[in-house]
């Protein structure tokens, strides 16, 4: 009898293990059916081993000047030219897609984990603590996204470390009400139900039960946020409020080659170029992302 009940958990894990594969295989098949998600998935690819390879390709030392080739043309020597101080252009480009992509995940990251706890705690509760979540994430929700980011950086800083927390924050919204509208559909579930009468306490259903259950789309919103977060740091940075010289960021390498666009357009065109072509993979990916975990998109309903 006991070898029996064995086998039989034995068989219930394969299963489930075989059926967890199946999934998964599903959902990069549904995910690359389409070639403009492979080729945003590729892009994207790109722009990390860039990132990641930064001192192995870049040309010179991103922060070294050359005074005496200041604003020289794209050549041989400089691939895309010279700022005004003569650092490469093109270094600075390589090292800032470090800064883009470490913000714009870190920030995403920052955002989901506070969001996503908050939204859970307030769905479930219910009660007076989701009328205080709720209104504070209404109250934070009138501000604009970048009006507030402004605020922020105006009173903490710049910087990689302050500029993620910052971004972060002003993302959180979008995740609690994400997170709070699923949950309020699930916990009324069946098998939420049955594994409450079984007696499993609140912290448990919350984080066995539910969360698993609803955070397909807060994948999907991550995946669409990495992209305008990245381009709410450009922005910042453009404005002066976000990475500070000398580090190479995108946006500040835009605001400094914007006042010598008709002596070296390539200065200010490329980084912008970048964040534009990141921001399009990253949204692309998304909306791939989104349709490989919709089962109706998929077929299977």
């Amino acid at each position: 009898m006991l070898e029996a009940t064995q086998t039989a958990t034995i068989d219930h894990k394969a299963l489930k293990a075989d059926s967890r594969k199946k999934r998964v295989k599903q959902f990069i098949r549904a995910l690359f059916s389409r070639k403009i998600v492979l080729v945003s998935a590729v892009g994207i690819l790109f722009f990390i081993l860039v990132a990641l390879l930064a001192p192995v390709i870049a040309p010179y030392d991103p922060n070294e000047a050359f005074f005496a080739d200041s604003l020289a043309q794209p050549s041989a020597k400089y691939l895309l030219g010279t700022d005004m101080h003569g650092r490469d252009v093109l270094s600075r480009i390589i090292y800032g897609s470090r800064v883009s992509l470490v913000v714009g995940l870190f920030a995403v990251l920052i955002a989901c984990v506070i969001g996503t706890f908050l939204g859970l705690v307030s769905g479930y509760a219910g009660g007076l603590v989701d009328d205080v979540i709720t209104r504070i994430s209404e109250a934070i929700r009138a501000i604009p996204q970048v009006v507030l980011a402004m605020a922020l950086t105006a009173v903490f800083g710049g910087g990689i470390v302050n500029l993620s927390i910052i971004l972060g924050i002003s993302n959180v919204v979008a995740y609690v009400r994400m997170m709070r509208g699923q949950v309020l559909t699930i916990k009324e579930s069946d098998y939420v139900m049955a594994a409450k009468l079984q007696g499993n306490s609140s912290l448990r259903l919350m984080l066995t039960h539910i969360l698993p259950n609803s955070v397909s789309p807060i994948i999907v919103l991550m995946t669409q946020q990495v992209g305008a977060t990245i381009l709410a740091e450009a922005g910042l940075s453009f404005l002066g409020l976000g990475i500070s010289a000398p580090t190479a960021s995108w946006g500040s390498i835009v605001n400094e080659g914007r006042t010598y666009l008709l002596q070296n357009p390539v200065y200010a065109l490329v980084p912008g170029i970048c964040v534009a072509v990141l921001v399009i993979f990253l949204n692309t990916f998304g909306d791939g992302v989104r349709d490989a975990l919709d089962p109706r998109l998929r077929g299977d309903i």
